[in-house]
């Protein structure tokens, strides 16, 4: 498959154009003009890119990419120029898609999610410059705080933080993976029972359980790495392409 058609696949898939983003979606580093072999990973890392050229990728596909307005202007040196030049000394490919995969109803993080939960999505939650970075849900039958927490824990294959004074059972949630942290207090207004996400800060802990919504925290990576696997299982369906997850250690 040709890299731009490609490329053109996701970015429409993924409906890039709508998001104002912390950094570029999309094609970030330009490899080799024809894709057979593609990796997927949650972020791009030393570690990520190395395995994918030892594999023999032609193309990395993460969910955090390379370039963040945060970050401004960086040399190329270090971890970060480690990164580049072994992208580029292997004509590695690198595409990037952070919020429309947080986002995305049917291949996002969240949906993906909700997804394995068994429960249905109900619509799109959060919001960053006019578009979603989630999405709700509803359980067919209402959870048990203790019983949904060992679900996720199963799913995630990470530790969960449960945070809640509330014994009430669990009919309605809404997820926003990763980092949103404060993005609970959505979830409390709107009348969800509870919220997921990746991390927890400490002052959270206690608003979300004086306010009485559940409150998980289930790790950064663990709750983002299924966008990408549902990418995945998209490309080998309609293309065909040979694909790989590339899974990480990282616990946070």
């Amino acid at each position: 498959m040709q890299t731009q058609e490609f490329v053109k696949f996701l970015n429409k898939t993924l409906d890039i154009y709508r998001y104002k983003d912390y950094g570029p979606n999309g094609l970030q580093v330009e490899g080799r003009e024809e894709i057979k072999k593609v990796a997927f990973a949650v972020s791009a890392t030393v570690a990520s890119i190395e395995e994918s050229a030892k594999w023999g990728a032609d193309a990395l596909v993460v969910h955090h990419g390379l370039f963040w307005k945060f970050h401004g202007a960086r040399a190329i040196k270090g971890p970060h120029g480690q990164r580049i030049k072994t992208l580029i000394k292997n004509d590695i490919n690198l595409l990037g898609y952070h919020l429309p995969l947080d986002g995305h109803p049917q291949y996002g993080n969240a949906a993906s999610i909700a997804q394995l939960l068994e429960a249905n999505i109900k619509g799109g939650f959060g919001d960053y410059e006019g578009m979603p970075t989630g999405v709700s849900l509803e359980f067919k039958t209402p959870q048990l705080a203790k019983t949904l927490k060992n679900k996720l824990e199963e799913i995630l294959g990470h530790a969960v933080i449960h945070a809640s004074a509330d014994k009430k059972e669990i009919s309605t949630m809404g997820i926003i993976t990763g980092g949103a942290n404060s993005q609970w207090k959505d979830a409390y207004f709107q009348g969800l029972d509870a919220y997921l996400t990746g991390e927890i800060s400490e002052h959270d802990w206690h608003d979300a359980t004086e306010a009485g919504i559940h409150f998980f925290a289930g790790g950064h990576n663990a709750t983002e790495q299924f966008g990408v696997q549902s990418l995945m299982k998209l490309v080998q369906q309609e293309h065909g392409l040979e694909c790989k997850f590339i899974s990480s250690e990282n616990p946070a």
